[in-house]
Parts: structure tokens; C-alpha cells; sequence
């Protein structure tokens, strides 16, 4: 693995697929005159990649947005239908997925590793960069270990590294259920002061009884931030004008 802070990115045309029409997007419709970061991995769906990664970075993509950040890319050596699919199913939408088919792209940032033992092939060992009109500012590459580690190329350090003294709000779940305009109240409020959250809606995600089970409620929605109960909408503008 090469440490490329200082150069320019790879020039790569990435074969994508948007809809039902394929669309070559370049290197440099990505990065030219824009702020981005990019974390790049092994492979859709495996398991750090789903669990940690991923979701992460979607999760503070609005808190890099911020601080300035153009894009958050994703990039793996998948074709540009499994990372389509594995967008989805992760619910990244702040996330641009970058099929690296070919690996030309992970070639060039002298990141491309042989994963024949898992069946995988040539695969990206994962990083991070924070890339700025094309030059890459600063990069994040995980250590030269066995197995997968995972250690700096995580959101946390990369938001990090953009402003020291930033703190993470406390992770927030929501509990809703559709038509419930309590629900929707609830959710303009989280938005308005800047919280990201997860919504668990009943039918789909729950069952009233879980729902019970956490919050010893069944009215909707329910609240917790940071692993504590908050309540309803009522209780989470309480819990607000009391901060």
C-alpha cells in the first residue's frame, strides 16, 4: 500500500449504472474543483463494510456537509449493480456509491490486494481520503495486518481530522408508525436541531409489542437518544427546551 497525499487521484472513467441507462462518470466530474471524501473498502456486504463502515459514513455525511464536504464516495471493486443493490439495501442515500469494476481506479491509488484466499481476488485494502480539487489532502490507510482491520478509516477520525474539536451527537432511534402526525412532528423537530436519526415504523421494522417491550408505551412515536427513553413528541420538545 502507498500513501498518496499530495497527488492527484487516478484519471478512471467508472461504468455506472443509473436507472435503466449506463453512465460513464469520470475522475474528473467526481473531484475537479470540489471537496470530497472517500473511504474505499473490500467488498459490498461483507460484514465490517455493512455494520460499521458504511453506515457510519451515511449517518455523518450531513455533518460533513457542514464542514464544507462536496461528496462522501464510497468505492469497492464491485460491479456497479452490487453496489446499487447493497446502497439500497443499507438505506445510504447520503452515500455515492463508485463501482471500481476493473479496479483501475484502486490500481492507481496503489491499494489493489490480492483476497484470492477468501475467494474474493484483487480486491481494495480499505482507506479513507480526504481529496481536494482532485489532490488528495490526506489519507487514512488502515494498518498492514492480518485479516481485515479496521481502525482509521472509520467517519469518526475522518470528521475528526477536518475539525478537531468536533463532537457527535448521541445516536437517536425513532419509533413511528405511519399517518401519525405526532410522528411527523417529531421528526421535523429531530431534523430542525440537527440530530440524525434512525425510524423503526411500525408494520415494517416493529411490532407494537417490541415497541412496549423497549418503551413500556404503545403510542407512537417513541423516542430514545443516546440509549435513554425520551418518550413522545411532547417529551422530546421537553427534553430540548431543557438543554
Amino acid at each position: 500500500m502507498s500513501n498518496m497525499e499530495g497527488k492527484k487521484v487516478p484519471q478512471v472513467t467508472f461504468h455506472t449504472r443509473q436507472g435503466d441507462a449506463w453512465v460513464d462518470v469520470t475522475s474528473a466530474q467526481l473531484f475537479d474543483n470540489k471537496t470530497v471524501v472517500v473511504f474505499s473498502l473490500p467488498g459490498a456486504y461483507t460484514p465490517t463494510c455493512s455494520s460499521s463502515h458504511l453506515p457510519r459514513y451515511n449517518e455523518l455525511t450531513p455533518e460533513f456537509k457542514k464542514l464544507g464536504v462536496d461528496d462522501v464516495i464510497c468505492v469497492s471493486v464491485n460491479d456497479t449493480f452490487v453496489m446499487n443493490a447493497w446502497k439500497c439495501d443499507e438505506d445510504a442515500d447520503n452515500i455515492t456509491v463508485l463501482p471500481d469494476g476493473n479496479g483501475e481506479f484502486t490500481e492507481g491509488m496503489g491499494m489493489l490486494v490480492d483476497k484470492e484466499e477468501l475467494g474474493f481476488g484483487k480486491r481494495s485494502w480499505r482507506y479513507s481520503m480526504l481529496v481536494k480539487n482532485g489532490v488528495i489532502e490526506k489519507m487514512f490507510i488502515e494498518p498492514n495486518e492480518p485479516g481485515d482491520p479496521f481502525k482509521v478509516s472509520d467517519a469518526d477520525t475522518m470528521i475528526k481530522f477536518i475539525k478537531p474539536d468536533w463532537e457527535p451527537k448521541p445516536s437517536v432511534a425513532l419509533f413511528t408508525k405511519p399517518g401519525c402526525p405526532f410522528c411527523a412532528k417529531a421528526k421535523a423537530l429531530l431534523t430542525e436541531k440537527g440530530y440524525p436519526f434512525e425510524e423503526i415504523v411500525l408494520g415494517k421494522d416493529a411490532t407494537v409489542t417490541s415497541v412496549r417491550a423497549m418503551s413500556g408505551r404503545a403510542t407512537f412515536p417513541q423516542v430514545f437518544i443516546g440509549g435513554k427513553h425520551i418518550g413522545g413528541s411532547d417529551d422530546l420538545e421537553a427534553y430540548f427546551a431543557n438543554k
